[in-house]
């Protein structure tokens, strides 16, 4: 639900041309599943979710690495065309008008997840190939836990936090081992 007198917070670092924009759509999303702080809905994080649990499955079952093959990364829009959200054309058009204060760090966060997520789908794929089983267990711990991390700060600037996660801690990860 709109708050009838939001936080400053909310529409600080928001730019003047899209915050009356920004205001009536908020009324729009109000009672929905789609945050009425960036009109971003965490349905949308169920699609990394998938993945996550797949991940997690290969060390005990190798052959699951196919099925995280067949995973591919969707754009916001794709997840609510292809889901069955209640209200997935209400998030697909208000995602147009999330305002760029949340749409830039959350876009930047996804690209990480992205990232993260087709290292991991490499790294794990040569454990596999090598025989190297401790080493897969390890590398898919390491990699679920780096992706549940994405996963927050992306949760959080759906609910109205701009944090990202630091780019040289994402190259840290895609250098290690």
């Amino acid at each position: 639900m709109a708050d009838p007198d939001p936080a400053p917070s909310v529409f600080d670092g928001i730019q003047p041309d899209e915050l009356a924009d920004f205001q009536a759509w908020r009324e729009r999303v109000n009672g929905t599943n789609i945050s009425d702080k960036t009109l971003l809905a965490t349905d949308y994080l169920n699609h990394f979710n998938e993945i996550v649990m797949l991940i997690e499955m290969v060390p005990d079952m190798p052959d699951m690495l196919e099925e995280c093959r067949i995973w591919q990364p969707k754009s916001y829009q794709e997840h609510f065309r292809d889901s069955g959200f209640s209200d997935k054309e209400l998030a697909i058009e208000a995602y147009g008008h999330v305002p760029a204060k949340f749409k830039r760090p959350f876009e930047d966060t996804i690209a990480q997840a992205h990232q993260v997520i087709g290292h991991t789908l490499s790294r794990i794929s040569a454990d596999i190939d090598e025989g190297a089983e401790d080493k897969l267990r390890a590398d898919c711990r390491t990699s679920v836990a780096m992706i549940h991390r994405i996963i927050q700060i992306a949760n959080g600037i759906i609910h109205g936090t701009a944090h990202v996660m630091e780019q040289g801690e994402i190259d840290l990860y895609l250098s290690a081992g």
